[in-house]
């Protein structure tokens, strides 16, 4: 969407396109299909994190679509699930134990790269964009203090990233595997 219409970028607040409504649309089923997949197969407990971003995005979500404001807020926040691309390869990579430290370690770095492209980058500029121009009231108050409850998630996430990664001496027990599965948010 933005993409072919980099137009949009130049009105945040208002800004429209149809496959950039379609696309929130996609997202927030998607989050609402995660979300009963987490609840249903009783992984609430090792996954409520999961659970408070995905109440997060959809109930911002919903309101997007139904104002119609912000969607282009929405589409620059959706440009963290090209991160989620290496956190996926990285995850998988530690559930299979693959022999070949070689590929964990340029993912590592790829992962990082992203991290900051495609998740710190986008969630840095929007909340520094919905405090200095959004009106900290009704659906701009709600979605500002949602953002801000998101960095500190991303904070936290990255954190976590950098320590399992490039300072496992730092890294404590709490990584361990849960009784029920794995549990990656730490890991």
């Amino acid at each position: 969407s933005l993409w072919h219409s980099p137009e949009l970028l130049s009105d945040i607040q208002d800004g429209y396109s149809i496959s950039g409504h379609l696309l929130v649309c996609f997202s927030s089923g998607y989050f609402i299909h995660d979300s009963l997949d987490i609840i249903f197969n009783h992984q609430s407990r090792s996954s409520w994190e999961y659970l408070v971003h995905h109440a997060m995005a959809i109930s911002a979500f919903v309101s997007l679509i139904i104002t119609g404001r912000f969607l282009v807020a929405a589409m620059l926040l959706l440009l963290v699930e090209v991160s989620n691309i290496f956190l996926t390869v990285r995850m998988l990579l530690k559930m299979s134990n693959v022999p070949s430290p070689a590929l964990y370690e340029a993912n590592k770095y790829i992962n990082l790269v992203m991290y900051f492209a495609f998740r710190l980058a986008p969630q840095a500029y929007l909340t520094w964009y919905f405090l200095r121009y959004v009106e900290v009231q009704g659906q701009g108050a709600f979605l500002t203090a949602n953002l801000l409850l998101l960095d500190a998630m991303i904070l936290m996430y990255f954190s976590r990233l950098l320590r399992s990664d490039f300072f496992p001496s730092l890294h404590k027990g709490s990584a361990r595997r849960d009784v029920d599965g794995e549990k990656f948010l730490i890991d």
